[in-house]
């Protein structure tokens, strides 16, 4: 859940540009304010074009993170397997949106997405010089200060998000030149904290199963995606399975989906239970489902109130993202904590 997201999906569920990945690939929808065109790219090179900044320092003089006491609508947790959420300390949260984090499975790695200003149109975000992927490593209990992951060459515009990481392959949502839609999944290489060699991760992926925010199983041969339900704008969940060196057709989860917004994906490495973010009573929420013998279970809310995007660790902790929501508009985007029990 991201801020080139609000422009996305209306209403605002999670700032806004991972959400948006999964959208039909038509002329159409490129044209409309739900699928932005990229700015032009620069005639000439220019890698001074967009100051380099510190977060802190593109923050808005003035702004103030929202603590849990001012909360107008709090989330709120309906299973006593975890501990009562929390949103996680600075260096992580700031007086920006933090947004749509992926926690890898040993717990010690985390990536987000980080907006000073989630009201600010995806146009000016692109030129502000932080917008982007973070990733941030946890040592003796601290998270370090976020670093900006650079996923594109510096005389070219890219809007990141939607970070998903397998090993060293880094999946990620981006809005760029060279996209198949206007918002198309990418995969880069990430070695000691450093991405290279980022690529489409192609037509089969992007265009023709049209896959959305995703997470593949830990033997990388399912992926999981939120897409168009057919005929809708509403998303639900699906599945594909590999296929030689591609992928099988796109499938839906049937025992998941309803008529509500399914979507935003979570499997743990066992591949027993599946996470997602559902919209109900107009607000997004979490929830579980466990494999059975042969299917889903039926799902479990776990925290509801404009929480979303759960990333869980191999120890069970839950992170999700929660929306604080002031006058019926997003106001900030913070990366919550529930420690499991």
């Amino acid at each position: 859940m991201t801020p080139l997201r609000q422009a996305l999906i209306a209403g605002g569920l999670l700032v806004a540009l991972a959400s948006a990945c999964g959208q039909p690939a038509t002329p159409a929808q490129t044209d409309t304010p739900s699928q932005p065109t990229m700015p032009a790219q620069p005639s000439e090179p220019s890698p001074t074009a967009i100051p380099v900044r510190s977060r802190l320092e593109a923050i808005p003089a003035g702004a103030a993170m929202t603590l849990p006491e001012a909360d107008p609508m709090p989330p709120v947790l309906h299973s006593e397997e975890w501990l009562p959420p929390v949103p996680l300390p600075g260096p992580i949260n700031t007086a920006g949106a933090e947004d749509s984090a992926f926690v890898t499975p040993d717990g010690n790695r985390m990536i987000f997405f980080f907006t000073p200003l989630p009201q600010l149109p995806p146009e000016q975000q692109l030129f502000d010089g932080v917008t982007g992927l973070y990733l941030s490593e946890l040592s003796s209990g601290a998270w370090s200060e976020p670093r900006r992951l650079i996923l594109q060459d510096p005389e070219r515009l890219a809007l990141d998000g939607c970070a998903f990481l397998l090993g060293e392959e880094l999946w990620f949502c981006s809005a760029r030149e060279g996209n198949y839609r206007g918002i198309d999944l990418w995969i880069a290489d990430l070695r000691d904290g450093t991405a290279s060699n980022w690529r489409n991760a192609g037509q089969e992926v992007n265009q023709e199963i049209g896959v959305g925010e995703m997470h593949l199983g830990s033997d990388g041969q399912t992926i999981y995606f939120h897409a168009p339900r057919p005929g809708a704008s509403d998303f639900d969940l699906f599945l594909a399975r590999r296929e030689g060196e591609g992928w099988g057709p796109a499938e839906p989860i049937a025992l998941l989906n309803t008529e509500e917004t399914e979507g935003w994906p979570f499997l743990t490495e066992d591949g027993q239970e599946l996470w997602f973010t559902r919209i109900t009573g107009g607000a997004p929420a979490v929830f579980r489902s466990v494999w059975g013998e042969a299917d889903w279970s039926a799902p479990e809310m776990i925290v509801s109130v404009f929480a979303g995007e759960p990333t869980l660790d191999r120890a069970g902790n839950l992170y999700f993202i929660h929306h604080y929501i002031v006058d019926g508009a997003v106001a900030d985007a913070d990366i919550f904590f529930a420690a499991r029990r």
